[in-house]
């Protein structure tokens, strides 16, 4: 079973990899599908704007002598102006053991693994009828567990840091793989905190600012957010190409900057006047209908942040 085939399944869609899961002697074939849409629905095309035609890019040596895509290969520069040349072949060749298995080095609580290593989700479903009974008994045990098995897989081009973990909500039967960022892809912080001086926080606002906080607290409900960015851009589409007034902002100056207020005040401001729109009326967001429980929302990073 090899990696990086999209193989068709159900007629509906491809996988990304395949492959094994391998938990100390215990293994058996998975497959690995992208949980989210890659790209926008807007797309922008490079346009002359004289003539209005698509602008092509082509592939040029020095000289400017174009290239077939077919004389194109994979080079590392060794010393200045020096490449040596890869086949694709040789990359598929590569002796690599995650290629084809996600071997499990250790389990964690997903809630240990710090939100800044997350990168992709990607839905995992067993190999096949003959590996659902080992699939289902892996995840309910992850499940019940909020345990997330860390191991490294290749695919893209490179080789991936993974946690694999049980798909969250009580009802689902599948099981959910993160790409996590290596230690050595973050920057470090010290550069961009360390200059934030110490300060003396004043017990009462933070009581204040701990109100506040809750008073805006409510269960976690995903369709409460969408791209108004993109809504914007298909509206300026819209009009464009139906010769309409553009919708844009007629006010083109910069944003004025903050007023130096009374911290005090704004938080008791806040607060009167989130009080008073709950007693007038139901909150602008609605909650949702399902509350997650706790232990759902440890295996679901998604759930303690804004969607990506």
């Amino acid at each position: 079973m090899e990696s990086n085939r999209h193989k068709e399944i159900s007629g509906v869609a491809r996988a990304y990899w395949s492959g094994q899961l391998q938990i100390s002697l215990v293994s058996f074939d998975i497959e690995l599908f992208p949980a989210v849409n890659s790209a926008s629905e807007i797309a922008f095309h490079q346009i002359d704007r004289n003539t209005g035609e698509r602008v092509r890019h082509m592939k040029v040596i020095d000289g400017n002598d174009p290239v077939e895509k077919a004389e194109i290969v994979k080079g590392y520069e060794y010393r200045p102006g020096k490449y040596v040349t890869i086949e694709p072949e040789e990359i598929d060749r590569l002796r690599i053991e995650s290629k084809r298995r996600l071997e499990v080095a250790q389990f964690v609580d997903l809630a240990e693994i710090p939100l800044t290593l997350f990168e992709k989700p990607y839905f995992v479903v067993p190999g096949g009828k003959e590996q659902a009974q080992a699939f289902a008994v892996v995840q309910r045990a992850l499940a019940k567990s909020g345990k997330a098995g860390l191991g490294e897989i290749v695919f893209a081009g490179r080789e991936h840091l993974v946690a694999i973990t049980a798909a969250p909500g009580e009802k689902s039967r599948g099981m959910m793989i993160y790409t996590l960022r290596y230690g050595t892809e973050l920057r470090d912080e010290d550069q961009y905190f360390g200059n934030i001086g110490a300060q003396t926080v004043d017990a009462k606002q933070l009581s204040m600012a701990t109100d506040l906080i809750e008073q805006y607290t409510q269960p976690f409900n995903l369709a409460e957010f969408h791209d108004d960015y993109e809504d914007a851009v298909k509206k300026l589409v819209e009009a464009k190409v139906k010769k309409q007034p553009l919708p844009l902002d007629e006010d083109e100056k910069k944003p004025a900057k903050g007023k130096v207020i009374n911290l005090m005040d704004a938080l008791r401001a806040s607060l009167n006047a989130q009080s008073a729109g709950k007693k007038k009326s139901p909150a602008k967001k609605t909650a949702a209908k399902r509350v997650i429980s706790p232990k759902a929302a440890k295996r679901a990073p998604a759930a303690r942040r804004k969607s990506a």
